[in-house]
């Protein structure tokens, strides 16, 4: 007999960790920080009831370096953190870009800038998620704007991790992260979920060699008996240091076809009431909710306005925005910081539509009259 769905009442935090042990997460590496602290707590009592260990570090770069080893071995790996957490996790980051390691990276985002607001909600990491780290590379980003997309998404963001042998980034807030509400956990049979592809002979393995027309290497686990050697240096198909420029430039483009090869598979995005809109609201993540009362207040008033609310922050779904865009007399961008995704907005729309901005930094979420005034201002 097939089970009913499990619906419960959580935060979240808790939807995030129960979506990453629904997708096979057994490692957690990390150092509590508000507001992302329930991630480490939870992990702490859930994983060694399936198995998995959790290890709190010394620092955050101890918790991510541990947990890449971990994901080094074959293990599912997560690590969370916030604030300047994330700004010290960044080498690391680009070490997993580089060495293609799979890898979950949690940043529920709070005030800053340095210790900034602990407890109050921002979405200021916006930009670091995508330029933190030094040096060319993808960056696959997501960003949920309730607990039960949390729960979702989390998985999606281990798949893409296994599917694309690199660290995947959840960019939630403190007001998502700490809210709860009613979700629906589906049967786990009912579940997509995607495992690294594994070589199967250990002749002649190459640890970053593909096939022809292929980006991402299939990928041995230490201590399963294959030559491997890893490193954050530049390197040819076997792992080790090359200063070949011509292997560099092979390698790096490589990396940035992962992405951009696979858009169609990773951009996600939402429309909401935009097939007769004459203005867009452009918005994600907790500020997103207000964006979509404000919308329904708005239409009550006769405004035909929409909203196109990012899910997949980064890669940037520039191509369909661009085509909205050409249909609309203003693009407002609603988001808890002094200006970030506008520029990406900015930089997409260009004379096609006016930017407008709604933006605060205060550790006060954006309200629907906020954003409501703000539209009105134009008319």
């Amino acid at each position: 007999m097939k089970m009913k769905s499990n619906i419960q009442f959580v935060q979240g935090n808790k939807a995030c960790i129960m979506g990453a042990l629904d997708a096979g997460y057994r490692f957690y590496g990390g150092y509590p920080i508000t507001p992302s602290t329930e991630l480490a707590e939870l992990s702490a009592v859930e994983l060694p009831k399936v198995g998995g260990k959790f290890i709190q570090m010394e620092d955050e770069i101890g918790g991510i370096a541990a947990a890449i080893g971990a994901s080094l071995t074959g293990k599912k790996s997560m690590t969370a953190t916030s604030g300047p957490g994330f700004s010290l996790k960044q080498e690391n980051i680009g070490y997993a870009m580089m060495a293609e390691v799979p890898l979950v990276i949690v940043n529920v985002q709070r005030g800053g800038p340095s210790t900034g607001l602990p407890t109050s909600p921002a979405q200021g990491d916006m930009m670091q998620a995508k330029w933190g780290t030094h040096g060319d590379h993808p960056v696959i980003a997501l960003t949920p704007d309730s607990v039960q997309e949390t729960y979702y998404m989390t998985i999606r963001a281990f798949n893409l991790a296994e599917k694309y042998r690199m660290p995947v980034m959840i960019m939630t807030d403190e007001v998502i992260g700490h809210m709860r509400e009613k979700i629906v956990i589906p049967n786990k049979e009912d579940l997509e979920i995607i495992d690294r592809i594994k070589p199967t002979e250990k002749e002649g393995y190459l640890p970053y060699g593909v096939e022809e027309g292929e980006t991402v290497p299939k990928m041995a686990s230490f201590g399963d008996g294959y030559r491997y050697h890893i490193t954050g240096l530049a390197h040819d198909e076997t792992g080790f240091p090359s200063n070949s420029n011509e292997n560099a430039k092979k390698l790096l483009d490589r990396l940035m076809n992962k992405v951009n090869h696979n858009l169609d598979d990773i951009l996600d995005y939402e429309e909401y009431m935009l097939d007769d809109a004459e203005h867009i609201v452009l918005s994600y993540g907790a500020t997103a909710r207000s964006a979509r009362a404000a919308i329904k207040q708005m239409r009550k008033d006769g405004i035909k306005v929409g909203m196109f609310r990012l899910k997949t922050v980064w890669p940037f779904p520039e191509e369909r925005l661009l085509e909205l865009s050409k249909n609309v007399k203003n693009v407002l961008v609603a988001e808890m910081n002094l200006g970030q995704m506008v520029l990406e907005v900015e930089r997409v729309v260009k004379n096609n539509a006016k930017i407008l901005f709604c933006g605060r930094a205060d550790g006060e979420i954006i309200t629907p009259e906020e954003i409501i005034e703000t539209l009105k201002e134009e008319f």
